[in-house]
């Protein structure tokens, strides 16, 4: 039996063009188990996370409550910081499957799964067999397959594919855009119309859902390709460009239009003045960052297949201009990859505002670069000199005994949280970094026994496996324990509020800013930084409104005892870790005096 396994499976390999079925169901099963680990799996086990992440969960469950699905609201007030995309898909999801962290996180993961499969596709379509027969014949599966993983098993994807806010769904409209446009570059006929359609559609999208960058770094990057490439005269004819910017303002402006007419200067000024324009131009919200900010980020966010990118850009040999121009545009996909990542690392490395999700659009063009290399190694004899390959393959080693130092040392250094306080301990405790520490070495012996021995060339299925392994023993469990000390807390206090709040009561939340109590107790909730402002609200509360009789006030225990409050002025309702509910009784503050400090 085992015998006759391995002689089909040696069979399969010398001659994998007899069973293309085999082919494909291995390769969809590969994506399909990537998908569900990086982006389904527990996708809605994990409380939101604050800051930014109940922001957009509770201005789309506004959307479903208010029936206003033109303007975004979080806590009573305007939110102008994103447009309506990511909104409609949360709320739509809400009113499907009701409102919870899944229907909140449910658009990245998709996003994160389409992009995954149209990059599969193009490189299937577009990457040519290095044989006609043999394993070289598997360069298209190959270079699809690496390309939809290395999307899905990497930091920043996971990351973004699993938190409800507009950055993964940005990526997959901006990806599919330029992904739309090189499938109308490289077709004939009539297809090549429909996608270069499909990029301005996909661009529109992208804009519905962050603003002007939508269409502005597309634009940027199909132009710098097309210069590079010396016939953009040419592809501008073939784009018809005039009909497809018709396409593009039929499907962005009405929101933008009703939006202005119901805001009117007040969007403007905070949208596309202070979200979009001043964030190119100055630093906001203390977001600012050297220069080589994005090495560090993309190094470390699409590790452990960043290792690979200098020998994948090497590989191109880009700088012979005249040569690459001659090749026929499908074998023109690793250039305009190459003129993808740049075009976004450079614009983002341009502006001011620095955060590490900015370049996120950038991933799925080094997801191509590094596939077009590691599927040549591992079917077809390289066109890059060994050497390269080999500083690569030892730097991914490398990296994975990295890894295995920062979590063994991460208790010694992590300090202490605000929220939890010793965290540190309560780390060391769970023995969670030991235990990935210890996975990590395993991985890192793999690849160096790979490297030593005859199978060098299938270092990229190790890679794989390995970080399949990782996500699964690690980093899903990390998050979990993270929530459970980080988010959980936020939720119980909620549910606490819920539970004991009297109908008219208010909520006001001291020295803490946290948006997902707004969304968990689906009540507004008055954010005060300080005591001195509490006692402000609540002389406020008993001179202006005196049919309140009571309202709730959370806060850790200084703070609340800095409100000045005398024993008969409130009952103690709860204590959840650091946070104490407290209810403050109005009509007993007829006397109610305090210092004016803090």
């Amino acid at each position: 039996m085992n015998s006759n396994f391995r002689n089909a499976v040696r069979l399969w390999w010398n001659a994998p063009e007899k069973f293309p079925s085999v082919v494909w169901g291995l390769s969809l099963s590969v994506l399909l188990v990537a998908a569900v680990l990086a982006f389904v799996y527990h996708l809605g086990s994990t409380n939101l996370i604050d800051e930014t992440e109940p922001l957009f969960a509770e201005a789309a469950r506004q959307m479903t409550v208010t029936g206003d699905w033109i303007t975004p609201y979080f806590n009573g007030e305007t939110r102008f910081d994103k447009p309506p995309l990511v909104y409609w898909l949360m709320a739509i999801g809400y009113l499907t499957i009701g409102t919870s962290e899944w229907a909140a996180r449910l658009p990245s993961a998709l996003s994160a799964i389409e992009l995954m499969g149209l990059t599969f596709a193009t490189l299937w379509r577009f990457v040519p067999p290095a044989s006609p027969a043999g394993r070289g014949w598997l360069m298209p599966w190959s270079a699809g397959t690496l390309a939809a993983v290395a999307i899905a098993f990497n930091p920043q994807t996971i990351v973004w594919g699993r938190t409800g806010v507009s950055d993964m769904l940005l990526c997959a409209g901006l990806g599919s855009s330029l992904l739309s446009f090189f499938w109308g570059y490289a077709s004939e006929g009539q297809t090549k119309q429909r996608w270069y359609g499909a990029f301005f559609v996909f661009a529109a999208l992208a804009v519905l859902t962050k603003g002007p960058i939508g269409i502005v770094l597309p634009a940027l990057i199909v132009a710098a390709f097309l210069l590079y490439a010396g016939n953009w005269k040419t592809v501008l004819r073939e784009m018809r460009p005039l009909r497809g910017i018709l396409l593009f303002l039929a499907m962005t402006v009405p929101w933008y239009l009703l939006v202005m007419q119901a805001n009117g200067e007040a969007y403007i000024e905070s949208f596309f003045g202070y979200h979009n324009f001043d964030r190119f131009t100055r630093v906001v919200n203390n977001h600012s960052a050297p220069w080589y900010f994005y090495f560090g980020v993309v190094s470390i966010g699409f590790a452990p297949w960043s290792v690979y990118l200098p020998a994948s850009i090497a590989r191109l040999g880009v700088w012979h201009r005249r040569e690459w121009q001659q090749l026929p545009r499908p074998k023109q996909l690793g250039g305009f990859a190459l003129v993808w990542f740049a075009g976004v690392f450079l614009f983002f490395t341009a502006a001011v505002t620095k955060l590490p999700s900015y370049v996120l659009p950038l991933i799925p063009a080094a997801a191509i670069l590094v596939s077009l290399l590691l599927s040549e190694e591992l079917l077809h004899r390289p066109t890059l000199k060994r050497g390269w390959l080999l500083v690569s393959h030892w730097l991914s080693f490398a990296v994975w005994v990295a890894m295995a130092i920062a979590l063994a040392t991460l208790p010694l250094w992590i300090g202490k949280d605000p929220v939890v306080g010793d965290i540190d301990a309560k780390l060391f405790e769970s023995r969670l970094t030991l235990w990935g520490s210890g996975v990590a070495i395993a991985i890192a012996m793999s690849i160096e026994a790979v490297l030593l021995s005859r199978h060098r060339r299938s270092i990229a299925v190790v890679h794989t496996i390995g970080f399949a392994v990782f996500l699964t023993l690690v980093i899903h469990p990390t998050f979990e324990w993270l929530d459970r000390w980080r988010a959980e807390p936020m939720r119980e206090l909620a549910e606490a509020v819920n539970r004991d709040r009297r109908p008219g009561e208010e909520l006001m939340a001291l020295g803490f800013k946290k948006p997902s109590l707004v969304f968990y107790t689906q009540q507004p909730v008055e954010y005060l930084s300080r005591p001195s402002l509490g006692r402000e609200y609540l002389r406020e509360r008993v001179q202006l409104h005196p049919e309140l009789l009571s309202t709730l006030a959370i806060g850790d225990k200084k703070r609340l005892r800095q409100l000045g409050l005398r024993d008969e002025q409130f009952d103690r309702l709860e204590k959840v870790g650091r946070y104490r509910l407290i209810r403050v009784y109005l009509d007993r503050l007829d006397k109610y005096t305090y210092k004016d400090d803090d």
